[in-house]
């Protein structure tokens, strides 16, 4: 279920523009004639390859995670625990987020994060307009942690790094055009999608416990085979031994 990652961050861009809609906005550089148009278009694109870079990198570390879990044999549960932790990240509410990073200690960590995405909005060079996209990923964001929940269920370190990845790329057209002009989308659409996230997100988490329950269905929710042995050896059959 790849997919389902470029899907999530299509609409879920539209969540990105209500709450980083201003750092897009506000990236060093003007488009006039003192500056290259090809210069300014790419700096903005570097700003929105750093913010997949970041997420590419969460996801190995989620997929990590996962294939540790699958290794311990919770390889047709874990995508059920995806979705489950998805629909537990869209009831709470993400004003939340910043008083629970506050509570295990992260509050200093996201102090000097914003120190250095202020120094480096003084910049105007490609490395900068990067290292800007790359520290803004690791702002505090509930989409993301909605996408890092979906990665969790990927098949493996990679998989989970594609998922994420999609993630990116999805949410790439809308941030990338909203960079270039603040009348892309109006603000009565932005509010009217952020809350269509909630309702999205919980469809993919319905997706994921659907697909983790084996139900026989194809492509949707195919069954999982009961052991590691049957599917290395799919052709092998249990013996059965008789007492006489």
């Amino acid at each position: 279920m790849l997919w389902a990652g470029f899907l999530f961050g299509l609409l879920g861009s539209f969540h990105c523009v209500g709450m980083c809609g201003a750092i897009a906005l506000a990236l060093p550089g003007r488009l006039d004639a003192a500056q290259p148009n090809g210069r300014y278009l790419g700096g903005r694109l570097l700003y929105n390859l750093g913010r997949i870079t970041t997420y590419t990198v969460l996801g190995a570390g989620v997929g990590l995670v996962g294939q540790t879990l699958r290794l311990a044999g919770w390889q047709q549960s874990l995508s059920i625990v995806s979705g489950l932790l998805i629909l537990v990240l869209v009831v709470v509410p993400e004003r939340h987020v910043g008083r629970a990073a506050a509570a295990v200690g992260l509050d200093r960590s996201l102090a000097r994060l914003k120190q250095t995405l202020a120094y480096l909005f003084r910049q105007a060079s490609p490395s900068a307009l990067y290292l800007t996209g790359v520290l803004n990923g690791l702002l505090p964001c509930g989409l993301v942690y909605l996408a890092l929940a979906g990665a969790l269920s990927a098949p493996g370190l990679g998989g989970a790094a594609g998922y994420m990845l999609l993630f990116g790329l999805g949410t790439l057209p809308l941030m990338f055009g909203l960079s270039l002009t603040s009348r892309l989308v109006p603000m009565r659409w932005r509010a009217r999608m952020r809350q269509a996230v909630p309702y999205v997100a919980s469809l993919l988490a319905v997706l994921f416990i659907v697909r983790g329950l084996g139900l026989g269905i194809p492509y949707l929710s195919p069954q999982l085979r009961a052991s590691t042995a049957q599917a290395a050896h799919p052709h092998l059959t249990p013996t059965v031994h008789y007492c006489r």
